[in-house]
């Protein structure tokens, strides 16, 4: 046996569960063609099916940024929790 220190306490399984959903949402919903497959209402002169597509290109970048912010404080908490160094915050990043 080891006698090394755990790096990181217990996991919630909240934060992941969000994380998970946030992404399915992000994957499935783009998938369900019928959604979108017709051409109305345009938007600047582009079909709906196109605009629709390039607006969860958008949609996805936030929600995989709101994702990171998520894990970036789940991980923070269990290094905290057994009182592991954490690495600084650098800029305004939470």
């Amino acid at each position: 046996m080891s006698d090394e220190q755990p790096t990181r306490g217990p996991a919630r399984p909240g934060p992941y569960i969000v994380v998970v959903v946030l992404i399915a949402v992000g994957i499935v919903l783009p998938l369900i063609v019928p959604l979108y497959a017709h051409a109305d209402p345009p938007f600047i002169g582009l079909p709906f099916f196109y605009w629709y597509q390039m607006l969860w290109v958008f949609i996805d970048a936030v929600l995989l940024w709101i994702c990171y912010g998520i894990l970036r404080r789940e991980e923070r908490r269990r290094r905290e929790a057994v009182g592991a160094p954490v690495a600084p915050r650098k800029g305004g990043a939470r």
